[in-house]
């Protein structure tokens, strides 16, 4: 029995077919299945997606990625330029600082002028109780409040017969008020209405003496040294009665020419207190 002939193409994949020099074999493409150029070709995005990323960026896109350090540098420049925030800044600081010291000079000159007002001491009148170079705080208000007792230690406007260059004001205690008379005895003490005055802020042996009646004054009953106070006036007296210019000289003063009591020494520190 004869076999049939065989048919072009029939064969196993083995056979061979004859091709003429220079063509190529029609059929299809095995290669691309295991060669790894193919391989890597089919692993590149598709031209699409190629073109949708070079399109440009959207809003949203800029948003999330901010700008770029250039624009950042520009736009930087740009705020400083037209914004005049340090400008403003800059004047309402200096402003302020404006208001501030107004309002300080303001309160001090109120403070002086209608509460407290410090007095330097320049003479030794009121040693031992205060010492020449001492600073003292006086109370504008005080006599405002109440009448003026007797100890007090008050600062006034100095009488014409006790002013002298660079004193305007002088710092005394009150001996004698209004209708007290005031005299001494013969061991050197001050009597008021009769009676002897205790002094204990004064050292022990202290003389204040009156050699006669002061200007300004009633004499005392029986011609005694000394002074019967008028009405409207006190009598005055420093601690360190035999260097004291006071109302033994002068004669009492206006009581509307008291500027304050002195209540605290404020220097030196070491003698700080009240008075």
């Amino acid at each position: 029995m004869t076999d049939p002939s065989p048919t072009p193409g029939s064969e196993g994949s083995d056979a061979g077919v004859d091709v003429p020099p220079g063509e190529a074999v029609a059929g299809p493409a095995t290669e691309s299945a295991t060669d790894p150029a193919s391989q890597s070709a089919a692993l590149v995005p598709p031209a699409a997606t190629i073109l949708v990323a070079d399109e440009p960026a959207t809003a949203d896109a800029l948003d999330r990625a901010g700008p770029s350090p250039d624009a950042a540098d520009s736009m930087t420049s740009s705020a400083a330029k037209t914004s005049p925030r340090g400008k403003k800044g800059s004047g309402r600081v200096f402003l302020e600082w404006i208001v501030l010291i107004v309002v300080a000079l303001g309160i001090a000159f109120l403070i002086k002028s209608f509460l407290f007002q410090a007095f330097y001491i320049p003479s030794e009148s009121m040693t031992p109780t205060l010492q020449v170079g001492d600073r003292v705080l006086v109370n504008k208000l005080s006599y405002d409040l109440h009448e003026v007792n007797r100890g007090d230690i008050i600062v006034f406007e100095a009488p014409a017969a006790a002013r002298s260059e660079g004193i305007d004001d002088l710092v005394k205690r009150a001996i004698g008020l209004p209708g007290d008379t005031v005299t001494g005895d013969d061991a050197g003490g001050v009597v008021v209405n009769g009676r002897r005055l205790s002094e204990p802020y004064l050292p022990k042996g202290t003389q204040s003496r009156f050699t006669d009646v002061p200007p300004g004054c009633d004499p005392p009953p029986g011609g005694a040294p000394g002074c019967v106070v008028p009405e409207g006036r006190l009598f005055m007296m420093g601690d360190n009665r035999e260097a004291s210019k006071d109302s033994r000289v002068f004669g009492p003063i206006n009581e509307n020419t008291i500027v304050g009591r002195v209540f605290v020494r404020i220097w030196p520190l070491s003698d700080l207190g009240l008075l």
